[in-house]
């Protein structure tokens, strides 16, 4: 798996759990967690950018 992907899955990710935490899919519903597992998405997309353009 290229490394691009591997942040784009991270993100993706990040965002389902997100979204189980905030509205209690499978685990208790807890909405201030939701959100702030739902900030990480941009921070680990972020990331995953930077370190593309520092690789080339």
């Amino acid at each position: 798996m290229d490394s691009k992907n591997l942040y784009i899955v991270a993100g993706g990710a990040s965002l389902a759990i997100s979204i189980a935490f905030y509205f209690g899919i499978g685990v208790e519903a807890n909405q201030m967690h939701g959100i702030y597992i739902g900030l990480w998405v941009p921070a680990i997309l972020s990331l995953g950018n930077l370190l593309a353009k520092k690789g080339k």
